[in-house]
């Protein structure tokens, strides 16, 4: 599960650079905090933090539609004491035997108030949704925060195994501004990828994706210049250029053909929006491509 120490951003400008720009993706592409998985037949689904949360749909990563959500409006009691409206965040999606697995964080900004809760469904689509229940939670008086799951190494049942916590990373300054993590193991290496900054602040936002790495998912993690995670290293590999702004929210995915597509959302004057890039790990660190 993702378990950084969650506090408000400060404002910190990422650095632009000449990264290839996210995949000329169409159709309902407002997105936040996305996630995507493959079914068996190829189809690409898509999740993303929304009032019942969104579901949408492509057969090849460019056109994308909307199909509604997993719950319908007011059908997720369970998340009320997290949540308002039925707000949910941060869906980690998994496609595991012909079923869909999805976490999911409920919480508001700012609050510790927070759980973590599982749903699966046989076909993905709304209206055929089994909650699953809590997964785990936290109170204000937590020194961490249940959002932004994700599930490398569960039961088979989908429950934590003990509640035992190791932290992977934290930083000492911009107010510890670091969420929003996602493990994922390409070899022998485990990538620990994160969101430094500010989220949510429109045009303002200075999200920005970072990565440190371990032979171990339990750490110690390392970026590029041999720098711990849990002493504030993070290599970074995606932050704003050009018209793209505050990319984050990341997640990342095994595709078709042994490739590996990162899912992130950007922000424009417009909103926010979802970005798709490859990436490249023959030097064994990610770099960000352009998509195959």
């Amino acid at each position: 599960m993702k378990s950084l120490f969650y506090l408000l951003a400060t404002p910190l400008l990422a650095l632009a650079q000449n990264w290839p720009p996210p995949a000329n993706v169409t159709g309902d592409t407002a997105v936040h905090d996305p996630s995507i998985c493959l079914d068996k037949d190829g189809k690409y689904w898509l999740f993303t933090t929304s009032v019942d949360l969104q579901i949408i749909t492509s057969e090849d990563r460019k056109a994308w539609t909307s199909i509604g959500t997993m719950w319908a409006p007011g059908e997720a009691v369970w998340t009320n004491k997290y949540a308002i409206n039925g707000s949910l965040w941060a869906p980690d999606c998994h496609y595991i035997n012909n079923e869909f697995w999805v976490y999911y964080a409920a919480s508001t900004i700012g609050s510790r108030n927070s759980a973590i809760f599982l749903a699966r469904s046989k076909t993905g689509l709304p209206g055929n949704w089994t909650n699953e229940g809590l997964v785990t939670s936290t109170s204000p008086t937590d020194n961490y925060n249940a959002i932004d799951p994700k599930f490398p190494l569960l039961p088979n049942d989908g429950s934590i195994a003990n509640s035992s916590l190791t932290s992977l990373a934290m930083r000492n300054v911009n107010n510890g501004a670091i969420e929003g993590s996602y493990l994922f193991q390409v070899g022998s290496y485990y990538y620990l990828f994160s969101s430094w900054d500010v989220c949510c602040a429109g045009v303002n936002s200075t999200y920005n994706v970072r990565v440190a790495r371990s032979t171990s998912p339990s750490g110690p993690f390392v970026d590029q210049d041999g720098v711990n995670a849990l002493n504030g290293g993070g290599t970074l590999i995606l932050g704003t250029h050009g018209s793209i702004i505050a990319p984050g929210g990341e997640s990342v995915f095994m595709d078709k053909n042994d490739t590996v597509t990162l899912v992130y959302h950007y922000v424009t004057p417009n909103g926010s929006f979802l970005g798709l890039n490859g990436l490249n790990f023959s030097t064994g660190w990610p770099v960000v491509t352009a998509l195959e």
